[in-house]
């Protein structure tokens, strides 16, 4: 029942100073004393091929996540692989960071799966956009020059996985609940169960069917007519994670419906010559902004001009991101230097 890590990751392809803070060696039981025996309460979220638990190893000082993947589900090993695949060599401030894999038995003798993370501490971003009002897990909100910080986090991601590694990697699933925040509300993008590597302009790992390659609001629309993976889907799902971090709505919300979308609602606020402010997250213009310094925003009339340009702003980046056609999107690099420059002008109040 032993994970021997050691032994396992050179197998899986994963460097060895990944494992410095954690145990070279751990086993099905220690995993499961760390999770208190897989709780609920340790529970802290549920996707498509598996649960993510809490989990504080040994030591008793070393907190984690640790996802354990349910192969009973079709995809579910294929997911593992690729997820070890996608991030055995790549490091940025951006992404999660995994900490070693387990490959083992379960104590009825059943095949056991598992990847161990850096735990981060704020959550999901879909938890912050969407929260659950019952329990009341956030009671501050996402103001807007953190909102920006987060947006520019998740391109820099991308864009460090579209034009910086040696073979791309296409996410293939951007979305608020794989975007995580970190102690400092720093934006990690995580679950790489469906990426793909781009090799001479390829999908290394593409299927004869690409239909179900991210998640429904998010993915692209060529997916669904059968083409291959490109970096410009990734944009195209970073657009709408975009759109939907500023207005706050879902690209999946009851309200879109007989042809209207996300990006229709929001364009509409531009054709109609409505001010977009009446389309923007409420909670926007909370007293409550997690952790920012929003003094520079609070000058009176000049004040709201400058967050309604932004606004403006910010929301043409995610429309021009999630245009239908691939070729007129623009890129995640893009992207970037937009969002920094919008940010910019925002705080010399210039703009």
């Amino acid at each position: 029942m032993t994970c021997c890590y050691a032994r396992k990751h050179k197998k899986l392809g994963l460097p060895a100073k990944v494992l410095e803070n954690v145990p070279t060696r751990l086993s099905y039981l220690e995993l499961m004393k760390a999770t208190d025996d897989f709780s609920s309460e340790n529970l802290i979220g549920v996707g498509s091929y598996g649960s993510v638990y809490r989990g504080v190893l040994g030591d008793g000082k070393t907190l984690v996540a640790i996802k354990v993947l349910n192969l009973v589900q079709r995809g579910a090993f294929k997911a593992f692989v690729a997820e070890c695949e996608a991030l055995r060599s790549i490091r940025h401030r951006n992404l999660v960071k995994i900490l070693t894999t387990c490959s083992s038995v379960d104590l009825r003798g059943n095949e056991f799966r598992a990847i161990v993370f850096d735990f981060m501490p704020n959550g999901s971003l879909e938890s912050w956009l969407h929260p659950d009002t019952d329990r009341n897990l956030y009671s501050k909100r996402l103001g807007l020059l953190r909102r920006l910080d987060i947006a520019i986090d998740v391109a820099a991601a991308v864009s460090y996985l579209h034009d910086h590694c040696e073979t791309p990697i296409i996410h293939c699933d951007l979305k608020p609940s794989n975007v995580l925040l970190d102690g400092n509300m720093t934006a990690r993008v995580g679950d790489f169960g469906l990426a793909r590597f781009l090799s001479n302009g390829t999908d290394r790992y593409l299927s004869s069917s690409v239909a179900m390659k991210g998640s429904i609001g998010y993915m692209a629309p060529e997916y669904g007519m059968g083409r291959q993976v490109s970096t410009h889907a990734d944009v195209y799902s970073y657009g709408v994670l975009l759109l939907e971090l500023f207005t706050g709505r879902r690209p999946t919300d009851d309200m879109f419906k007989d042809g209207l979308t996300l990006q229709k609602h929001v364009e509409g606020a531009f054709t109609k010559g409505a001010r977009v402010t009446g389309i923007a997250d409420p909670s926007l213009f909370s007293d409550e902004e997690e952790g920012e310094d929003t003094s520079v925003l609070r000058t009176g009339s000049q004040a709201s001009e400058r967050i309604t340009r932004c606004l403006e702003s910010v929301l043409m980046v995610g429309l021009c991101c999630a245009k239908e056609s691939p070729r007129e999107r623009i890129t995640i690099k893009d992207a970037v230097t937009r969002i920094e420059t919008i940010k910019s002008l925002l705080l010399t109040a210039k703009m």
